[in-house]
């Protein structure tokens, strides 16, 4: 919390006791200060915030109140952490909370409502640090808009289930009272019977903040290593007293590359400082290792355009570094399977079989005894990691899951789930109840986060897998997965496909028109921009956007006036050579729109205000 230009959050403390966090504060909001009220009962110290500085201290009663002050007093349940910036500081307090289940026994909250609570002295401010204070806040206000943020006040939810169970508690309580690691959250449920066995299967997911963004503005990996879109998937069985858990991850390709939107529907692929892709990736692989042990890295991306030449740079980089340890499996998804033939995935399966079985997963008796221990990981990518990656994921678990009520008992030596249809039918179309609808991407804390939840607020029938996919697909690129329908129901449909084109379009709009301005907000918040004062904040302001959305809008009336005029001139030029010349020059225009456009694409663009360079 005290991070100068960072945005800072209670955390897990290995070092310090264990402490209960406050479960309901009273906040008072005083002229000169912000006062934090515990009564929950579990203190009576108070928390107060000079609202100049944004300095704190702990106080042993409320400042003095009387009919001039009347401060502003409301209920909140958390302060998730402190902004500070050159500007001022900013408080983030949770208002509003739902108890929506358990995670290992531990009651997890959806957060329904969020303030952010500024602290600078605005009088004494330049007009250049007024024009900053402006711009920071609306981006901050933004964030109070967002939706689906989970916490609990007893455990860290961005610690996988091996870590809770078998470590000691201090490892996963918190190290102080007033500050509560929120996250984004996607948990998913089912309750099975098969035989006569009681089956509980969760997946949670949890995303790496260290190289958050949107799909188009965040891509490869930084020169630390850490890897864009990076999610940390568990699968969780409970049944006969047995206690497992798989770990699986996903990440953007590990070296320096970029992708800047410029209006066309795929731009181009550029790797940028090629000579450091090596070093980048070794770097990468190496914090692997170090969490997760051995690493089988499974890339789905196709051979040839400009995947290909990402493929070809990250088989020619991951070479050097290839062991018993670090694997590298190149599986043509597309290729392979198109788009309706998943099943073949059984062909990657036969590549990596021996690897499962070698590497295994975590186990727990019912005494909480370790009989197994996951030794390694599978690291999948594709393009985005979301559609390819997903499905493949999804094959990967089912194997696993299937594997682990091998091992119990639940099901025989060559028994499989399919054998089983309700389970099976509970495991791809389960009833969950989902709470919240997925808004912009704003995550609080530099570790792992678990991604949003899926938009229902009803019952809904789906799959664990395909849920999965679409969180983490709406939190980088705004929509839902592609290929859903296969992940759902094990085959392709007419829907499935229409649907797929629908959440093509939108990807194309958001991350050409809206995807700048989410980004600038997730840097703001992460404290990845340190801004100073004397800082030019030129960027596009209000009316610059405004005047970009026009040019667009005019460039396509264009192009659709100039295809339209072309297409009468054609119907007439059947029988008059003049409007077949006319034709032909509208062809041309049309053409020379087109280049225009393409060639000046990405001024027309919502490109982050804030954006330096992302390497």
């Amino acid at each position: 919390m005290r991070a100068e230009g960072h945005s800072s959050m209670g955390g897990a403390n290995d070092s310090s006791p264990s402490s209960k966090l406050h479960t309901r504060l009273r906040l008072w909001e005083f002229p000169d200060r912000y006062v934090f009220e515990p009564i929950d009962g579990l203190a009576d110290l108070y928390l107060s915030a000079n609202r100049s500085d944004g300095s704190m201290n702990l106080v042993e009663e409320l400042p003095p109140r009387d009919s001039s002050t009347k401060p502003k007093c409301q209920t909140v349940y958390g302060v998730i952490g402190v902004l500070k910036l050159s500007v001022g500081s900013y408080f983030l307090v949770i208002t509003g909370r739902d108890c929506v289940g358990s995670y290992l026994g531990h009651a997890i909250f959806k957060v329904t409502g969020l303030k952010v609570l500024p602290c600078s002295n605005s009088r004494s401010t330049s007009g250049n640090q007024s024009k900053m204070e402006t711009e920071f806040s609306e981006l901050l206000h933004a964030a109070e808009k967002t939706i689906g943020l989970y916490f609990s006040y007893d455990i860290n939810l961005t610690l996988t289930g091996y870590i809770i169970l078998v470590m000691s508690s201090n490892h996963f309580r918190f190290g102080d009272s007033w500050t509560s690691t929120c996250c984004q959250s996607f948990k998913a449920n089912i309750h099975a019977e098969v035989g006569s066995e009681k089956v509980n299967v969760t997946l949670i997911a949890r995303r790496c903040t260290r190289r958050i963004g949107t799909r188009m503005w965040r891509r490869g990996a930084d020169p630390e290593g850490y890897a864009a879109n990076f999610v940390e998937s568990e699968q969780i069985m409970e049944s006969k007293g047995f206690t497992a858990s798989y770990v699986q991850v996903r990440g953007s390709i590990p070296f320096l590359w970029e992708q800047i939107v410029d209006l066309t529907y795929k731009p181009s692929f550029d790797i940028v400082r090629q000579e450091e892709a090596p070093r980048i990736l070794e770097r990468h692989f190496h914090d692997l290792q170090k969490k997760y042990g051995a690493v089988l890295a499974v890339d789905l991306v196709n051979t040839h355009g400009g995947e290909g030449r990402l493929h070809d740079r990250y088989a020619k980089s991951i070479e050097p570094i290839l062991s018993e340890d670090i694997r590298y499996v190149h599986f043509d998804f597309h290729r392979i399977c198109g788009h309706i033939h998943f099943e073949r995935l059984s062909q990657l399966y036969d590549q990596i079989e021996d690897y499962l079985k070698k590497h295994r997963y975590f186990l727990l008796n019912g005494k909480g005894e370790k009989i197994e221990e996951q030794t390694g990981t599978i690291r999948t990518n594709c393009v985005d990691c979301l559609d390819r990656t997903n499905v493949t994921q999804s094959m990967i678990g089912g194997k696993i899951l299937e594997n682990q009520l091998q091992r119990i008992g639940v099901l025989g030596v060559n028994d499989t789930i399919s054998n089983h249809p309700a389970f099976d039918a509970k495991y791809k179309v389960c009833e969950l109840f989902m709470f919240t609808n997925p808004g912009s991407s704003c995550l609080y804390s530099s570790c792992l986060f678990v991604s949003p939840m899926l938009l229902l607020d009803a019952k809904y029938s789906c799959s664990v897998w395909a849920n999965h996919g679409d969180s983490i697909s709406t939190q980088y690129s705004g929509t839902p997965a592609l290929k859903g329908d296969f992940v759902r129901y094990g085959k392709r449909s007419t829907q499935g496909i229409l649907n797929d084109l629908w959440n093509s379009l939108a990807r194309y709009y958001l991350n050409n028109f809206a995807d700048g301005t989410k980004q600038d907000a997730m840097d703001l918040l992460q404290g990845h921009y340190i801004i100073s004062v004397s800082r030019d904040m030129a960027g596009p302001s209000k009316a610059g956007l405004l005047e970009n959305y026009a040019s667009f809008r005019l460039a396509f009336a264009l192009v659709m006036g100039a295809l339209m005029f072309m297409m009468m001139s054609l119907r007439q030029a059947r029988n008059d050579v003049r409007h077949l010349v006319l034709s032909l020059l509208w062809a041309g225009l049309c053409i020379g729109i087109t280049h225009f456009v393409r060639a000046n694409g990405r001024v027309f663009t919502n490109r982050p205000r804030f954006y330096q360079s992302r390497h």
